[in-house]
């Protein structure tokens, strides 16, 4: 039969535990949210939505084409200066995702005959991207400097250093510093994902690599998103303004790629604007996230200390972590479960997310919650 073999591994993941669903929310939902990226609380803050229906009617509902052809308008090249310019970097590339980011970044840095460092730990687009670069890709312990190095030292040749700043598992943070010094003793580049680093660390939000001393660094590359603590859509590439030339000539998933729309450019815009005048909600995050880490560890969870706005609690087994996923959800706290193959290390997860906006009443409450509906 035409794609059996399909029924065959549906059987399998539900033997293991593995069946992923959709849950469509609705726009009301009365649920706690532990479980979004939206680190900030901008999503729904009305500048923001504000600044998306601005674009939106200004440019329409879609970018139209791809950047290369009708797809970037002003409102594209306003957000690249001023994300560039707030990170610190000399120039910025907005994409269509933050996985389309991290497959241009990656193959275009990674040519034929190069070889890529990726740390065990990294998000599947940064592994994807190592996957379709023509480079050679080796596979390194996590945040370990000195497993770096000793691959560097391997080969003769160009070489790139890949790694997360903060991995999204757990939310522990990548030693940047130690990576781009070993990077700078071997002539390597380094590109860092800082996805779960904007908007939390660095003065005022600026990210990971801003806290580590690289931004505007000539060898360092950086990627974001703006789903997360901006609360949009799309991604961008930041670094120096000849990488930033080169992805443009060569990245593919920018080349033949519809443009971000502009609603998703607009609300970009303006929750970045609302950052620089707010710089206090990234200690915010940080703050709530630490207080989650102390309440569920003082109740004998066993969850892994934040370093930006991640706070994982460990789940006995992927069954049991989908059981307390839902029962939470029942009990009104919506919080993420991660499970194989999604973490790198096959141990499942609780994943909950800091917001800046949340109350300390909430997050008792939330506390309280995982306490009770613990397997």
């Amino acid at each position: 039969m035409v794609f059996g073999w399909i029924d065959e591994q549906a059987g399998a993941r539900r033997r293991a535990g593995l069946v992923r669903t959709l849950r469509p929310r609705s726009a009301d939902s009365p649920l706690l949210d532990l479980a979004s990226n939206d680190y900030l609380g901008l999503a729904r803050h009305p500048e923001i939505t504000e600044g998306a229906a601005r674009a939106a009617r200004a440019w329409g509902g879609g970018a139209t084409g791809s950047r290369l052809v009708t797809g970037t308008t002003e409102l594209h090249t306003e957000l690249e200066r001023e994300l560039a310019g707030f990170c610190g970097f000399e120039a910025a590339l907005v994409f269509s995702s933050g996985y389309a980011a991290n497959l241009a970044a990656v193959t275009a840095l990674a040519p034929h005959g190069s070889l890529i460092v990726s740390d065990a730990g990294n998000h599947a687009s940064l592994i994807d991207g190592c996957r379709l670069a023509r480079g050679t890709t080796q596979v390194v312990a996590h945040a370990d400097p000195e497993a770096v190095r000793k691959v560097l030292g391997t080969r003769p040749g160009p070489a790139v250093v890949v790694s997360d700043t903060v991995f999204s598992v757990d939310g522990d943070a990548a030693p940047l510093a130690e990576l781009a010094a070993v990077c700078r003793k071997s002539d390597a580049g380094l590109l860092v994902d800082d996805a779960h680093g904007l908007g939390v660390l660095g003065a005022g939000g600026r990210g990971a690599p801003h806290a580590a001393g690289l931004a505007g660094a000539p060898d360092v590359v950086v990627t974001v998103t703006l789903s997360k603590s901006l609360g949009s859509q799309g991604g961008a590439v930041l670094g120096p303004a000849r990488v930033i030339d080169h992805l443009v000539n060569a990245a593919r998933t920018f080349i033949f790629d519809t443009g971000l729309a502009p609603a998703a450019a607009g609300a970009a815009l303006a929750a970045l604007r609302l950052l620089r005048r707010e710089p206090e909600r990234a200690e915010r995050a940080r703050a709530v996230a630490t207080a989650l880490h102390a309440r569920l560890t003082a109740e004998g969870h066993e969850a892994v200390r934040p370093d930006a706005a991640v706070v994982s609690v460990r789940a006995p087994s992927p069954e049991q972590a989908v059981r307390w996923a839902a029962d939470c959800r029942a009990a009104g706290v919506a919080v993420g479960c991660f499970r194989p193959p999604s973490v790198p290390d096959g141990v499942s997860r609780l994943r909950l997310t800091a917001r800046a906006d949340l109350t300390d009443g909430q997050t008792e409450h939330a506390v309280r919650v995982i306490g009770e509906t613990r397997p």
